[in-house]
């Protein structure tokens, strides 16, 4: 799942210019519930909005038992009627993905698993809607869900994971934040380390290419929906325009929380244990990287102009 209470900018395959023009009347209407693609599964949704963008309808809809963070804006072809037929569909799906034959307990137990992983850190334990006070808990792994295919464990070096603590105690507890466009970025920090893996070993330059290739597109992806504080939404809606990708914009601190992310995206992924295991080591080799250019990469304060603004609208307390 992922969560996206924000405007369009994860939206991916928008009509060309040349596209017949929709019908003036959408095929989902306010309030109808539907059923949902999102990732290798269908979930159970609710519409909230339907509206004409960029030649195509779109249809913000709430995952019925998940918590409105993950509300998002999806197209028509994500979408299904609620029907007898599409439910077998549903649960067909569930099953080959290894979930609870009760649907709804399933979602439920996957519930759990997303708020219990959705941040830990060392004994600090806060879950998406935690009152101002408590700390955010943020860790590598992912807590057991009956749905998780695989065992994917990233293991953050510990001077990052006090980085993920401070860098939540400055945006929830400080009302800071991380002032964009960031330097370096996602994409050159990405770069960098691409040059030097290649002067240690040139051999491996293009499989490395390949894992950073796709940290990329998974930061790009996941950043407007699950790698933001409530805090920072409007600056992201704000800076994230016109299909500007979010590794030009923002840096190592938010890259250092899709790691965070990462057991869990991961776990659902068809690979071999193999090629998983490789893929793990390289990962954290790259968080070995991180750590290693710390003071360079890592803000050490985050500006205090932005959240007061919006004092009174999205706060997490």
């Amino acid at each position: 799942m992922g969560n996206s209470s924000k405007d369009d900018s994860a939206n991916s395959g928008d009509a060309s210019p040349g596209d017949v023009p929709p019908s003036d009347t959408s095929t989902y209407s306010e309030g109808e519930k539907v059923l949902a693609y999102h990732g290798p599964r269908i979930y159970e949704a609710k519409v909230q909005k339907a509206e004409i963008r960029k030649n195509e309808w779109r249809y913000f809809v709430h995952y019925l038992g998940w918590n409105k963070n993950w509300d998002e804006w999806v197209g028509e072809s994500r979408l299904m009627k609620l029907t007898e037929e599409n439910v077998v569909k549903q649960r067909s799906v569930d099953k080959k993905q290894g979930a609870d034959k009760n649907v709804k307990s399933g979602r439920s137990n996957q519930a759990k698993a997303k708020s219990s992983t959705d941040a830990k850190v060392d004994k600090e334990d806060v879950k998406n809607n935690v009152s101002k006070g408590k700390k955010r808990k943020i860790d590598s792994g992912v807590e057991g869900s009956g749905t998780v295919e695989k065992h994917v464990k990233i293991q953050i070096p510990a001077p990052l994971k006090k980085q993920l603590v401070d860098d939540w105690d400055f945006i929830n507890q400080q009302d800071k934040l991380v002032k964009l466009p960031r330097s370096p970025t996602v994409d050159e920090i990405l770069t960098k380390y691409l040059d030097y893996k290649s002067k240690k070993d040139s051999t491996g330059a293009d499989s490395t290419g390949e894992v950073l290739k796709g940290i990329r597109c998974y930061f790009d992806k996941a950043l407007p929906m699950m790698l933001l504080y409530k805090k920072e939404r409007k600056q992201c809606s704000e800076a994230v325009v016109d299909n500007i990708s979010p590794s030009t914009i923002y840096g190592a601190e938010h890259l250092l929380r899709l790691f965070v992310k990462l057991p869990e995206l991961l776990a659902y992924v068809n690979i071999e244990e193999e090629t998983l295991n490789r893929l793990q080591q390289k990962l954290l080799d790259f968080l070995k990287f991180l750590q290693k250019n710390q003071n360079t990469f890592f803000l050490s304060a985050y500006d205090g102009t932005k959240v007061s603004e919006g004092k009174g609208k999205g706060r997490d307390e």
